[in-house]
């Protein structure tokens, strides 16, 4: 079982934020009222451009498909009330190459989608939980944590998104 580790850190300005991940690199996020970064809900559509686009190319160059250009475009529909959660995201690979096998191109897809897109397959699952909780430290090093919700599969269904009351 991999675990992959990420954490935000508060960055000076309003709504910023670097963002770290477990491999060493870094992403700045902000609102669209600082303006400093990418948004955090911008990065779901493309984390599912990017995981199927290297499970793409690679199964294509495994085919020995020739590709001289390829772009994933990714986007993603997010309902109109908080918490904005997304409803649908498009993918649309768009590849080029002088004797690409259109067959190939829709079959790596296909296994992109089906059975080795991590991102996409916890997006359409549904089999993610969600813990949600705190440490609450103070100036004398004193601690405080808990578990506030767990969100996901055999929650209490609650509201339109089918979550618990929080408060």
């Amino acid at each position: 079982m991999a675990v992959k580790t990420a954490s935000v850190t508060l960055d000076g300005g309003d709504l910023r934020f670097v963002g770290s991940v477990g491999s060493g690199h870094s992403i700045v996020l902000d609102s669209g009222t600082g303006d400093g970064g990418a948004r955090p809900a911008e990065l779901v559509p493309l984390a599912v451009a990017g995981c199927t686009a290297m499970d793409v190319i690679s199964i294509l160059r495994k085919k020995r498909q020739e590709v001289t250009r390829y772009e994933v475009l990714s986007n993603g529909t997010q309902m109109g009330d908080y918490p904005h959660a997304f409803t649908r995201i498009d993918v649309t690979h768009v590849v080029e190459g002088p004797a690409l096998d259109v067959e190939a191109v829709r079959r790596a897809i296909e296994l992109s989608a089906t059975r080795y897109c991590s991102v996409g397959a916890t997006l359409a699952s549904g089999i993610t939980e969600i813990h949600h909780g705190y440490v609450v430290r103070d100036a004398a090093g004193s601690e405080v944590s808990a578990e506030v919700i767990v969100l996901g599969p055999g929650t209490e269904p609650v509201g339109a998104l089918g979550l618990a009351p929080v408060g």
